[in-house]
């Protein structure tokens, strides 16, 4: 049997456009050898390197296709916005042109045209893609208004810098109002400014943002988020809601609670709570099912222990 030649290194483990084969000296008879895979019009892929990640399969369709970039769903999931977004794994790579230019029609693209600011567009692991403040109002028509408060959350949050590597949120509210300011007419526009509305710039994780939307369509009073709070001298704990006046304090714990390690600290962060007169209410994955019902059940009472009432 005889094997077709070594493609050059740089092709080996991505995909890749004929052009770019071509500059790197493969000949068009090894271009088309069956052990390359077409996955669109002018692009190549080794039979072995079909499940590449999603960064190695769209960077060839932008370069492929004259003034694109990934944009919507595919933007979205590059980003890795937290957030439900309809239709998101359906196949297809979406790709987006100027309104000036011809809808990008190819196999295995999804293709959009529309209207970009020079600062809409940016680049991202060798590939264009939307920026983040662009595919956040690209993706609102097909989600709620939660789940795009939920993104817009993710956006405005202020980093840890000893974890992330980074000071700067990834927005400003500024930047989102000026990106709603700017194309005022898309589709989905209005559930984005009723959505940043709602938003804030505390909260850690999805799950605190759908839990503190849930407090508040449930009634309860508005709580601060993750605010530094001193139970007692010299004793500060930042919980993920507080309601000062009440003396409650709400925290949402993920997997990672489960640890020994994190155990321990939890337990001795809810004796700080209970030395200061505190009611810690200690909320996980299960409270928020079926619509965070027990969640907020859980909360409430531990309100209404200490005198509030709906009024």
């Amino acid at each position: 049997m005889k094997y077709p030649r070594a493609l050059p290194e740089t092709l080996t483990t991505t995909s890749f456009t004929l052009q770019q084969a071509l500059d790197a000296g493969v000949s068009r008879r090894r271009l088309r050898h069956p052990s390359l895979v077409s996955p669109s019009r002018g692009i190549r892929v080794s039979q072995q390197d079909v499940e590449m990640d999603m960064i190695h399969g769209v960077r060839p369709l932008t370069h492929v296709t004259s003034f694109s970039a990934a944009s919507h769903a595919t933007a979205f999931s590059l980003w890795g916005f937290p957030g439900f977004l309809p239709g998101s794994n359906r196949p297809g790579i979406h790709i987006s042109r100027p309104d000036t230019m011809a809808i990008p029609r190819r196999a295995g693209v999804v293709g959009h045209r529309g209207q970009f600011f020079e600062d809409e567009i940016t680049a991202f692991n060798g590939l264009l893609i939307t920026s983040r403040a662009r595919t956040w109002l690209d993706c609102t028509r097909k989600m709620d208004i939660d789940e795009i408060t939920v993104v817009a959350d993710h956006l405005l949050r202020i980093p840890r810098p000893e974890f992330e590597g980074r000071s700067e949120p990834y927005c400003t509210m500024d930047e989102l109002e000026e990106m709603l300011d700017r194309h005022w007419g898309t589709p989905g526009i209005r559930k984005a400014r009723l959505a940043l509305e709602q938003a804030c710039v505390g909260a850690d994780s999805a799950p605190e943002t759908r839990l503190r939307l849930a407090l508040k369509w449930a009634g309860l009073p508005t709580a601060e988020v993750n605010v530094r709070t001193e139970l007692s001298p010299g004793v500060v704990r930042q919980p993920d809601l507080t309601y000062r006046v009440q003396r409650v304090a709400v925290e949402y714990e993920g997997e990672g609670h489960s640890d020994p390690e994190q155990i321990v600290r939890d337990i001795a962060r809810e004796e700080d709570f209970s030395r200061a007169g505190w009611i810690l209410v200690r909320i996980s994955k299960r409270h928020m099912s079926t619509g965070a019902t027990t969640a907020v059940a859980k909360v409430r009472r531990a309100l209404e222990q200490r005198g509030w009432a709906p009024k």
